[in-house]
């Protein structure tokens, strides 16, 4: 599987990235399962969170005796020092490693939210601290929604953060606001050496009043075929990987996709976000 730097972290990360939200709510095997594929493909970067229901039980056996081969980040969405503190604490323990290579301010949709932040006595002063006690090496941020392009090119402005994770898929490119946000942060993240991770790439639309079939929190592309443009789609952007799926039944189809990945002109681009306004928009 191709590897790209990630910013200035100097890792070379594989271009799907194990996303641990597809951990949150399955029993050991299965992870076990997912973990042993995911290996298997040569995946050696794991995003993950507190908030992704039991994953960090689920994967605490397998950093402990695989930390060596993974570029490991996590995350918080507490907002305070002290709360941002204790929850990196708890997910050390849990995770059964005595660091993290990326610590991330997680969920950071609004200004309101950075503010909260990058207060003073804000979550990002606990990240900072773990930084200097050798608890992480990097600090970064990760967002949702339509906002997340002009809120981290603002977050860039206060804070001088390592990476950042924000949604890319074709329909969102459609949206031309969201377009030009998306390529200014890009053009940035490439002008400071910050490292991209990319979220939401296999999303078909909102699940609206249709019965869920898979753990994911939108209804994502199942059929290999969709799979596979969508992200061809998002890793032709200037970006280092894609959070993987979180549901472990398509799982093995993105990490396949990412596999084949082929690159798609400008053209093809333009054509996919124009049949992409067939889909209902995750975000409004």
């Amino acid at each position: 599987m191709e590897t790209r730097r990630f910013g200035r972290t100097g890792h070379f990360s594989t271009v799907a990235i194990l996303g641990g939200a597809a951990f949150g709510k399955i029993d050991q095997a299965a992870a076990d399962a997912a973990m042993e594929r995911a290996i298997a493909a040569g995946v050696n970067h794991i995003d993950i969170a507190p908030s992704y229901g039991n994953a960090e039980t689920r994967l605490g056996p397998w950093i402990a005796r695989e930390r060596a081969r993974f570029f490991l980040g996590c995350k918080t969405t507490e907002r305070s020092r002290d709360g941002a503190a204790a929850e990196l604490h708890r997910s050390l323990e849990r995770l059964r490693t005595d660091k993290f290579d990326l610590y991330q301010m997680h969920a950071v949709k609004t200004l309101e939210d950075l503010d909260a932040v990058t207060a003073r006595g804000g979550a990002l002063q606990a990240a900072i601290a773990a930084r200097e006690q050798g608890l992480t090496r990097f600090i970064g941020i990760t967002g949702h929604g339509l906002q997340s392009p002009s809120v981290f090119l603002e977050a860039l402005r206060r804070f001088d953060f390592d990476t950042i994770l924000f949604p890319i898929n074709a329909r969102l490119f459609a949206n031309a606001d969201y377009r030009r946000d998306a390529d200014a942060l890009l053009r940035e993240c490439r002008a400071r050496a910050v490292g991209v991770m990319a979220i939401k790439a296999v999303t078909k639309g909102p699940w609206g009043e249709r019965p869920r079939t898979h753990a994911t929190w939108y209804e994502p592309f199942t059929d290999a075929a969709h799979i596979q443009r969508a992200i061809n789609f998002a890793l032709s952007q200037e970006i280092t990987g894609l959070c993987t799926v979180g549901d472990v039944a398509v799982l093995p189809q993105f990490i396949d996709a990412c596999a084949r990945f082929t690159r798609l002109s400008a053209a093809e681009q333009e054509a996919m976000s124009a049949d992409a306004l067939q889909y209902e928009p995750l975000f409004v």
